[in-house]
């Protein structure tokens, strides 16, 4: 008997239409990766450099039904403008109260305590963003 060969012969016919595949998928694959990479590092460029206006709540402060004070350290360029949104929630996680407050003083540091006034008894604040304008 004889034996009957079901493949090609190894290197004979140039590389099959699997390995072509392959290749092929390697190549997009790295492109599709360069060009995430790119975009993500121009997010960052963008949210790094650009942002000339950022703040942090340092602590917060319910004085009463209808008052929460909060303070705020907030971080500019020199002469930068902006707005902060700072707010308020209730113990079942409603929004109670919401203030949106000027950066207008010069100097690139501002410490400050703001007053949130609220619609229930508020259990917490909390800074949302500040834009520069």
């Amino acid at each position: 008997m004889s034996a009957v060969r079901e493949q090609l012969p190894e290197g004979r016919y140039g590389r099959s239409a699997d390995a072509r595949a392959d290749r092929t998928l390697k190549i997009v694959g790295a492109v599709l990766g360069v060009l995430f990479l790119g975009v993500m590092g121009w997010f960052g460029w963008y949210y790094v450099v650009d942002n000339k206006i950022s703040a942090e709540l340092i602590k917060f402060d319910v004085v009463g039904d209808s008052e929460v004070q909060v303070h705020l350290e907030i971080r500019k360029d020199e002469g930068a403008q902006g707005v902060c949104t700072l707010r308020s929630r209730a113990a079942d996680g409603t929004e109670v109260g919401r203030k949106d407050v000027r950066v207008d003083e010069p100097g690139s540091r501002v410490d400050k305590v703001y007053t949130i006034r609220t619609t229930a008894k508020a259990t917490n604040a909390e800074l949302i963003g500040c834009t520069a304008r």
